[in-house]
């Protein structure tokens, strides 16, 4: 039988975040100080990201210590320089007989159009973000990497909805499988069961939708620039015992789940990017599932975790969120 946890239920991983609200940028830190198992599948066009190559199935590295979802773009993966250090400082990384190096892997979204351009996650951020990990202060919202995500952007800034970071997870038994999402697409986000949309690309009058996908089948030639960038990008955890080759297979699944909810999605426009991992429960102890199970329910829920990401924004930045809009015909 399925029931909802708290994604803080799952053990084995600290998260914590911070952002400039001003500046309209944050990041989201992961971190296993004992190490954990990892994967990634990127679909999207256009990435921004640090360390992927860690997370190939032939590279040697079993296990990393730490992932950072940030804004800033490209500009952004200074964060990681600070979970870095922060981790160093601790003895936590790969011995390399003079040290410990922290294996730390990165995504970025792109966030520069809202705020203040020029703020960007740095090494302070990063470190500030390992910081409220302990405290384990993780929330859904306009929080994090999700501080400057927006929606909707195929027709540019003035048109598009303020989104944020969410998260759902579920068990089955002894099995958890749980997301971290911070959206910031350039297509519209619909509700994966009833196909209601839930937010996009608005209508002049910035209170009802047009349909991003009508608008671009409207014209068929070519778009050089679409609006500069882009970009969802997630996590996948779960307790379950799996290897890099199998978190690779787990994280492609639950893309499943940004392709049920987001339209269009994986553009070159997008670097849409979902890592998988598998930590331990709090005697150290992983769960045995099927590899297949576990990716079904990582689709399930990395869709449940879209339509919090939407519902926990707040109206931000001149952009206006899903619960601050009166009226919203429904639009398939």
């Amino acid at each position: 039988m399925k029931k909802t946890i708290s994604i803080k239920d799952i053990r084995g991983i600290r998260i914590g975040q911070t952002e400039n609200l001003e500046g309209g940028t944050g990041c989201t830190v992961f971190l296993s100080e004992t190490g954990m198992a990892a994967g990634l599948d990127v679909r999207g066009g256009g990435p921004a990201s640090r360390e992927s190559e860690l997370l190939k199935p032939l590279a040697a590295a079993q296990e990393i210590h730490a992932i950072v979802l940030a804004g800033g773009s490209a500009f952004g993966l200074g964060a990681a320089d600070g979970v870095m250090q922060y981790l160093e400082e601790r003895g936590i990384g790969f011995d390399v007989g003079v040290t410990r190096v922290p294996l730390v892997c990165q995504s970025d979204l792109f966030d520069l159009t809202v705020g203040d351009p020029g703020a960007r996650p740095d090494r302070a951020m990063g470190y500030e973000a390992c910081l409220r990990a302990e405290e384990e202060n993780y929330r859904d919202g306009n929080c994090g990497a999700g501080c400057g995500a927006t929606v909707g952007k195929f027709a540019g800034m003035d048109c598009c909805m303020k989104s944020g970071i969410g998260s759902y997870a579920l068990q089955i038994g002894e099995l958890q499988v749980g997301a971290v999402v911070a959206v910031n697409a350039l297509g519209d986000i619909y509700d994966w069961k009833s196909g209601r949309k839930l937010a996009g690309l608005l209508a002049e009058d910035r209170r009802s939708f047009r349909g991003t996908e009508e608008l671009m089948y409207a014209d068929t030639r070519a778009v050089d620039n679409k609006f500069t960038g882009n970009t969802t990008i997630g996590v996948i955890i779960t307790n379950a015992a799996f290897q890099k080759p199998s978190l690779c297979k787990i994280a492609g699944m639950a893309h499943d789940g940004y392709a049920r909810s987001i339209r269009p999605v994986h553009t070159t426009a997008d670097g849409d990017s979902i890592y998988a991992v598998s930590v331990g429960n709090a005697d150290g102890s992983r769960v045995c599932a099927d590899q297949d199970l576990v990716g079904a329910l990582a689709a399930e829920v990395m869709s449940e975790a879209i339509t919090v990401a939407v519902k926990s924004a707040r109206s931000a930045y001149g952009y206006p969120a899903w619960k601050d809009l009166i009226v919203l015909p429904a639009s398939i």
